[in-house]
């Protein structure tokens, strides 16, 4: 059994920035992707950011110089730092994990506001 505990959303004027981490915890093994999904119109959930056991990087074109995602493999752990928030990144953003040998597992999400 995995478990993923998503922190550090909440409200945030424009402008300013949050960041959201993603603890997993369980009988894991190995970890292949992170990564970070927020719904959008006419999709259930898009592609935010992800990234490899590697380090190896993937963003939505749209977020390409104001989210970075990173990972501490030691902790299982996956962080987006959210900055220059728009009124449109108001979401709730997804963790998702990829763990060999067993599966895809999401989070259960964590509220982005922002708001002036």
């Amino acid at each position: 059994q995995v478990q993923l505990v998503e922190s550090g959303g909440g409200l945030v004027q424009p402008g300013g920035s949050l960041r959201l981490s993603c603890a997993a915890s369980g009988t894991i093994f190995s970890i292949n992707v992170m990564g970070w999904y927020r719904p959008a119109p006419g999709k259930e959930r898009e592609l935010v950011a992800t990234i490899s056991s590697g380090g190896s990087t993937n963003y939505a074109d749209s977020l390409k110089g104001r989210f970075t995602i990173s990972r501490d493999n030691a902790k299982n752990t996956v962080y987006l730092q959210m900055n220059s928030l728009e009124f449109e990144d108001t979401a709730v953003y997804y963790c998702k994990v990829s763990i060999s040998a067993i599966g895809n597992y999401w989070g259960q999400g964590t509220q982005v506001t922002v708001s002036s």
